[in-house]
């Protein structure tokens, strides 16, 4: 209680602020800023991390529990592990045995070393996790995750900003990351006789393609600014030469208040009014044939309305694939559950048609080899 009077107090005295001899004053948005960051510290310390176990050296994976909502708690452990171990939590077994064996389904392996919890406003948890991956050749690489913790929802970096306004975002990343390259690029060029090594750097960083989108580009929360990391210029021949890697631009949040959407500016107000938002990333939970509990893990939307998603009967929680599309509020989806051997492929299984309304998703599930059609009812978890 101590500590919200003294918020108060503050905040009073900024807003008694009078202009400096340079004109200047703390604006009502840096005030509001602050006060909100202020009572919803207390917020941010009821989250704790710790490692998944059981941890190894080359398995170090956050786990989240957060006294005030456990539901929220629920969710985030449920995306980040089925998004990035391919495993269901609570089942038995050892959660990084299928990426660090070699059985997930992108790469020969996957190894995490360590991950980060970042200074954010109170409604945000953001995770950075680093590790390594193997397909043809190792490498190693860093995820960017964002959380809302009144939903426990991952936040789409599309819902951040007005529909008018996503394609002005896009810019304005894409001018910071052309300079950057540009500004390398004039002191690779100054250099009297320059080295075949330069000259490939020259070369490599003028073909650099920059031609991100919001959805196609890491990115996470700090204190005061919002930092989007698109990837770097070198392909896996020429990282060597690849000096600038990954390029990382900020933009303070008063900065983009302008761009914001109505959910982002209640989620950096401290709000508590949580807005509705898009169906990328969102779990779901229901029933087929109104008798069968299953769970779904959205993934995300691409721009021509193309996902993938994970789904888990509740009972033998075994992971199924579904991909498909989702235009307007309409969904078509096919599931692939069976590997035949002989044709070395995966079989259709089911087919899915249903429709979006709210937080809801019905329709049905049909069986291909019966052609029985049972009911789908979905809702958002």
């Amino acid at each position: 209680m101590k500590a919200i009077q003294l918020i108060f107090e503050a905040l009073r005295n900024m807003l008694s602020v009078k202009p400096d001899a340079s004109g200047l004053a703390v604006s009502k948005m840096t005030v509001l800023f602050l006060w909100a960051s202020g009572l919803c510290f207390g917020q941010q310390n009821t989250i704790k991390i710790t490692d998944l176990p059981p941890t190894s050296e080359n398995f170090v994976f956050p786990v989240i529990s957060y006294s005030k909502n456990s539901k929220v708690a629920e969710k985030i452990n449920t995306y980040l592990q089925v998004d990035q171990l391919e495993y269901i939590p609570g089942t038995a077994g050892d959660p990084s045995k299928r990426v660090t064996s070699g059985k997930n389904s992108s790469s020969n392996y996957v190894y995490f070393y360590s991950w980060k919890k970042m200074k954010t406003p109170g409604n945000i948890l953001s995770i950075i996790m680093d590790g390594e991956a193997s397909g043809a050749y190792p490498e190693g690489f860093t995820i960017w995750k964002n959380f809302d913790l009144r939903t426990g929802n991952f936040i789409s970096a599309e819902d951040l900003f007005r529909p008018d306004a996503v394609k002005l975002m896009e810019s304005l990343i894409r001018k910071k990351v052309r300079k950057e390259i540009s500004d390398f690029l004039t002191d690779l060029k100054s250099r009297k006789n320059p080295s075949e090594e330069v000259q490939d750097q020259i070369a490599m960083y003028e073909e650099c393609s920059t031609d991100y989108t919001i959805g196609s580009i890491g990115y996470y929360f700090a204190e005061d600014s919002i930092r989007f990391v698109a990837e770097r210029c070198s392909n896996h021949a020429m990282l060597a030469l690849d000096d600038l890697g990954s390029h990382q631009v900020g933009f303070s949040y008063q900065e983009l208040e302008k761009y914001w959407s109505p959910y982002a500016k209640n989620l950096l107000s401290g709000s508590q009014q949580a807005d509705q938002t898009g169906f990328s990333n969102k779990i779901y939970k229901g029933k087929i044939d109104g008798k069968y509990p299953i769970t779904v893990l959205i993934g995300e939307v691409y721009a021509d309305g193309s996902f993938s998603a994970k789904y888990w009967y509740d009972k033998n929680r075994k992971l199924i694939e579904w991909h498909g599309t989702v235009k307007g509020n309409h969904i078509s989806l096919v599931e692939s559950s069976e590997y035949n051997e002989e044709a070395r492929q995966w079989m259709v299984t089911a087919l899915i048609e249903a429709d979006l309304r709210g937080r809801k998703m019905t329709g049905t599930w049909q069986n291909q080899k019966t052609k029985k059609y049972l009911t789908l009812e979905l809702e958002e978890f």
